[in-house]
């Protein structure tokens, strides 16, 4: 199979889900600002969407996946099977306890995330909107173990489309139910809800096509049979230290948004604008090449052939470079022409513009090491290594702040994003030099050296294209032509991007080295 193959199908998903998340994001620019509402609803949408990572799409797929390839390699679909049927118990029972346990201890939860709120019905709503969406983490947790189940067996495109339903479901809330409703917000929450029941319910079709398709106990017997499971136990013990390695970045987001209820009012919402735009290449890159590696990592290193590992994880780094620097480049000189295109729009003023891009420039310096996490950590979680990503997380977590400490007292929400990128590049650094001590990093340090002076003048020039575009024209002023200055943010961003590449091409990169396959 074509890794660059499948990796652009999962990005086409993933491109699709990301615009709708753009339309969504827009909408709720135009219809609320940022505003406490809107500071409300981020807050609330925060604590599920922080479980879901550290207990979903981070941790539990992170350690199911290389555990349920490793017993698909060596045993056979039958004892998958098994090992699905007793996973899906597990994680389904624990799902029921949190959920409840979160709907029950929702005011202390938001206390903890946003404790600066000092309107008391901005803090009683956040307390309503995550009664609401909190279930949430139980659909998209069952999601995510049918996720891991389709990408061990190579069904990519499924699982990278189901985020485009619950971006539909939030336009519809937006759209639909929120004029209807006494306090509009809450459409937005409903929305979010109906947008995770539609995407478990698409995963099941094709689990049962592969004959897959989990089959939760309810007996007392059958949950207590689960829980002494020896493979089981193993993706326990790999979950714990997970939770936190795959999850920084998470921590220190909610950290984050503490400190900025603290700030001016709209600060949390200026960063979750900023955190949308920046989230765009994150996913289109990070996401999709982290999802294709880890199922041929995990099988690579199952049967012991270390250097198709390496080899896949160079490939990842290098994609990763040659797409994730113009992306980090965009972020930090066109900032300005990307909000006003997307955001400026009725109650979204000209100041929440120039907060939102200040913003956006910070998460541009740390974006290509946000992206690099997701690419290094699969090369040791496929070698169910997980302590080396926890001591790693530790010190990026203590670092991120500190930074947050010297940054934010001068920049405001803007050293928020600053810290979180910094962060990142340090996480990135490490695990890199990780990877590389245990001979993962095969490719030549000549290589390297030629491969990144191609990159820096090709981003150089892509760099100077849309730096004299972010200038020519006021995009402020274009708020009275808005399909205008939509075309002309699409024109000056193709533009810079068709330099880019033929300035790489110009100076003899070969593209075709992309074209990997895995074995």
């Amino acid at each position: 199979m074509n890794l660059l193959t499948s990796a652009a199908k999962v990005s086409s998903m993933t491109m699709l889900s990301r615009i709708l998340g753009l339309v969504r994001e827009t909408l709720i620019a135009r219809a609320f600002g940022a505003s406490e509402m809107t500071d409300a609803f981020n807050v609330a949408f925060r604590l599920p969407n922080l479980l879901r990572r550290l207990f979903a799409e981070g941790a539990f797929s992170q350690a199911f996946v290389p555990i349920l390839s490793e017993t698909n390699t060596k045993f056979g679909p039958e004892k998958s099977k098994q090992l699905i049927n007793v996973v899906s118990t597990l994680l389904f029972w624990a799902l029921l306890l949190v959920v409840i346990l979160g709907v029950v201890f929702t005011p202390f939860l938001v206390l903890f995330v946003a404790s600066g709120f000092k309107n008391q019905e901005t803090f009683e709503l956040s307390v309503i909107l995550t009664r609401i969406m909190f279930p949430y983490i139980g659909f998209i947790s069952m999601v995510s173990l049918a996720a891991g189940i389709l990408n061990t067996n190579k069904r990519f495109m499924v699982p990278a489309f189901t985020p485009v339903l619950l971006n539909l479901g939030m336009i519809c809330g937006a759209l639909f139910l929120a004029p209807k409703l006494s306090t509009p917000i809450y459409g937005l929450a409903i929305g979010v809800m109906i947008g995770g029941f539609l995407q478990l319910v698409l995963q099941i079709p094709f689990l049962l096509k592969l004959g897959m398709l989990p089959k939760i106990g309810i007996t007392y017997s059958t949950i207590k049979s689960a829980m002494r499971d020896s493979d089981a136990k193993r993706i326990l013990k790999l979950m714990g230290p997970a939770v936190f390695a795959v999850s920084v970045s998470q921590i220190s987001l909610i950290i984050n948004t503490n400190i900025a209820s603290h700030l001016a009012t709209g600060s949390v919402s200026w960063l979750s604008y900023a955190d949308r735009l920046m989230e765009f290449p994150t996913a289109l890159l990070g996401v999709a090449v982290g999802t294709v590696l880890l199922p041929s990592l995990s099988k690579a290193n199952a049967a012991a052939n270390y250097e198709l590992a390496g080899k896949l994880v160079n490939w990842g780094i290098r994609l990763t470079f040659l797409i994730a620097s113009p992306a980090a480049i965009a972020l930090f000189v066109f900032g300005e022409p990307l909000a006003t295109s997307l955001y400026h729009y009725g109650k979204f003023s000209s100041h929440d513009v120039a907060m939102t891009t200040v913003a956006l420039q910070a998460y541009g310096v740390g974006l290509i090491g946000l992206i690099l996490v997701k690419v290094l950590a699969p090369g040791f979680y496929a070698r169910q290594d997980i302590k080396t990503p926890v001591k790693i997380g530790l010190f990026v977590l203590a670092m991120t702040q500190l930074s947050n400490y010297i940054l934010v007292p001068y920049l405001q929400h803007t050293g928020l994003a600053l810290s979180i990128g910094i962060g990142a590049c340090i996480n990135a650094a490490l695990l890199w030099v990780g990877l590389y001590r245990r001979g993962v990093m095969r490719f030549g340090e000549q290589q390297w050296l030629k491969f990144f002076a191609r990159i820096v003048l090709g981003v150089g020039m892509f760099g100077v294209v849309l730096h004299f575009g972010a200038n020519y024209h006021n995009w402020i002023e274009l708020q009275v032509s808005p399909l205008t200055r939509i075309l002309l943010m699409m024109a000056w961003g193709s533009g810079a991007i068709l330099v880019y590449f033929l300035t790489l091409w110009i100076i003899g990169f070969k593209f075709k080295e992309f074209l990997r396959h895995s074995h």
